[in-house]
């Protein structure tokens, strides 16, 4: 999986180069827009993971350029922009997802794992199957709808069993996080699923193999 990452700031940008590259993923590091508009034009990526307040080409507007040249390469934006209007543009512009610093860089590889590394699997776990490219869950076979909220928990914690997902990587989640919203909604996914998910305590949760 080749990644174009554009990040202004030296010490964030070869922290998550690094990560990503120990990870496995063929990684191009370019620190303005320029520089990332020219890169896409040479070279074919799997996923774009920009910063937005960057030099010379907003990531916004970098969005707006490749989309409006019919590229649609998957975004992740990442940026100390926290404001819902912010949010809202950056997926208004043809974002797939976005993080709000600060955050932990794991949690960025959490998040391209769940979103795009088995976009053309179907995952299952106990009673329930998850389409990636079909955007589906089914319980024993019959379609389950579900809210922006659980179907986002519920990608996560499938792509994610046995693995402990911090509380931040689920407020991300949500549109008004807050401890007591959070357990509601976990909850309610354990409800809904009959899946076992643990609470670690002062660090997330885990939705167990067994």
């Amino acid at each position: 999986m080749k990644i174009l990452f554009l990040e202004d700031d030296s010490i964030l940008g070869e922290t998550i180069y690094e990560m990503l590259t120990e990870a496995g993923y063929k990684t191009t590091w370019v620190i303005d827009g320029d520089e990332a508009s020219e890169a896409a034009y040479n070279e074919d990526y799997d996923l774009y993971i920009f910063d937005i307040n960057v030099p010379k080409i907003d990531g916004f507007d970098l969005v707006e350029y490749l989309r409006g040249a019919e590229d649609k390469t998957p975004v992740i934006f990442i940026s100390a922009m926290s404001d819902i209007a912010a949010i809202s543009k950056g997926f208004s512009v043809g974002a797939e997802d976005y993080i709000k610093k600060p955050f932990y860089p794991q949690e960025l590889l959490l998040r391209i794992e769940a979103r795009f590394l088995h976009q053309d699997k179907v995952l299952e776990f106990k009673n329930i199957t998850y389409s990636f490219l079909e955007n589906e869950v089914k319980i024993e076979g019959k379609v389950l709808s579900l809210g922006d909220v659980q179907g986002a928990f519920l990608r996560l914690f499938i792509s994610n069993i046995g693995r402990t997902i911090s509380k931040e990587s689920l407020f991300d989640l949500m549109e008004h996080p807050s401890h007591s919203a959070l357990r509601v909604a976990i909850n309610k996914l354990k409800q809904t699923t009959g899946w076992e998910i643990q609470n670690i305590r002062g660090v997330g949760y885990r939705l167990e193999k067994s």
